[in-house]
This record gives C-alpha cells, sequence and structure tokens, in this order.
C-alpha cells in the first residue's frame, strides 16, 4: 500500500533513491559510456552521410539532435529499474516504509542527471560536426532551456514506462514501443524551437514552444508520479 509522507521525508526519500542511482552508475558508468557511444557514432553516421549541397546544416541538425537525445536517452531509462531486477532489489524498495511516488521522484532526478549529461556531451559534437551558430544571438541559452523542459518531459515518462516494461522478457523492445508515441509531443516543438534558433530567430519566437513543452512537462509528470504507484505491484 502507497504511504504518503510529508513534504520533507518525500525529498529526503527521493534524494536517496537519486544518490544511489548515481553512486552506482558512477562507479560503473556502463550505461552512461554506452549512451554517449551511441550519441558519437550517430552524428558521425548522420553527417558522412549528409549532403551539404541538398539540405544544410541549420536544417538538418535539430532533428538529428533530438533524435539523439531520444534514443540514447532510452539507454539510461531502460537500466533505471533494470539495475535493481538481477538481484531482486526492487522487492527491497517496494518493502520500505515510504511512498512510491518519492521512489518515481528519485529515480527520474537520476535519469535526469544521466540525459542531461548525454547532452552536455551530445550537444557540443552536434555543433561542431555541423558547424552550427550555436554562440550566435539567443541560440545557446535558448537551446539550453528547451533541453531542459525537453528532458523533463523525456524523462518522467520514460521512467514510468521503464518501472512498467522492467519485470517483462522483452523489456529492451518494450520500453522503446510503449514511451515513444509519448515522446513525440515533447520531441516535435523541441526539435522546431531549436530549428528557429539555428536560423538566427530570436527568442521571443519560440515562446508557444516553449509554454507547449512547460504545459507537457505539468501533464507527464503529475500523470506519472500518480501512476508510478500501481506499475509496481508486489
Amino acid at each position: 500500500m502507497t504511504q504518503h509522507a510529508s513534504p520533507p521525508a518525500f525529498f529526503a526519500t527521493a534524494w536517496l533513491v537519486a544518490r544511489k542511482d548515481l553512486t552506482i552508475e558512477f562507479r560503473t558508468r556502463s550505461a552512461f559510456f554506452a549512451a554517449i557511444v551511441f550519441a558519437l557514432l550517430a552524428v558521425v553516421v548522420f553527417r558522412f552521410s549528409w549532403d551539404p549541397t541538398a539540405v544544410a546544416a541549420v536544417d538538418l541538425a535539430p532533428g538529428v539532435l533530438w533524435v539523439i537525445f531520444t534514443f540514447s536517452g532510452l539507454l539510461g531509462l531502460h537500466r533505471s529499474f533494470g539495475v535493481e531486477e538481477a538481484d531482486r532489489a526492487i522487492d527491497g524498495l517496494l518493502a520500505a516504509p515510504v511512498g512510491r511516488e518519492a521512489l518515481f521522484a528519485g529515480k527520474a532526478a537520476a535519469n535526469l542527471v544521466f540525459v542531461a549529461a548525454v547532452q552536455l556531451v551530445t550537444i557540443p559534437a552536434v555543433t561542431l560536426f555541423y558547424e552550427l551558430p550555436l554562440l550566435r544571438g539567443a541560440a545557446l541559452p535558448g537551446i539550453v532551456i528547451i533541453a531542459v523542459l525537453a528532458t523533463i518531459g523525456l524523462v518522467a515518462v520514460g521512467t514510468l514506462f521503464s518501472a512498467m516494461t522492467v519485470n517483462t522478457r522483452l523489456a529492451e523492445l518494450l520500453l522503446p514501443m510503449l514511451a515513444l508515441p509519448f515522446f513525440v509531443p515533447v520531441v516535435v516543438p523541441a526539435a522546431m524551437a531549436t530549428a528557429r534558433l539555428l536560423a538566427g530567430r530570436p527568442l521571443v519566437e519560440i515562446g508557444a514552444n516553449l509554454r507547449l513543452l512547460a504545459a507537457f512537462d505539468i501533464v507527464f509528470v503529475t500523470a506519472c508520479t500518480l501512476a508510478f504507484p500501481y506499475t509496481l505491484e508486489e
């Protein structure tokens, strides 16, 4: 049964769960290196299959960037609960006298740090390979805002579906199949806003896209937090 904790206990539990996950990942670095290698390999493949005379870099790069973010992020989201499934450590978490909403918040926070770390490597790589004008005008601060808002929505959905699929035999296949349709409402406005910024448009012109991303974040975070306690039944 889900227990409702006070706000201090909620955040303390979420912090402990996030710190535990990040400590495990810091020691092994397996998922992080896998995501980085995938992201950089995808950047290189897209770069050398790109014909600059057919499509301009500023038109192609936003789509490439967000496709890479989406699929490299899935590598980290898959391990969110899989890391505890091998030795059934998840049973200990479920038996702990804490609210499952706090468990979700901690898992999501760790995933947020993971995806943000991947972005810190991928964005400069895409900028370098495609010679993007990232330092021109409002491009850099705008892309940072877009990345933060989009990552929150992607992580919320991905963490929920990671919990839903962790006990299935085809978790690696089911997670992207279930999560990707919900990623579309986040990735599309993020890519559109990124394209406008790289084209030299001012930050005010992407206000509608930012509001849309913020609205999806509110809906996804709220819905996923409320739904999470019912995804891990003992």
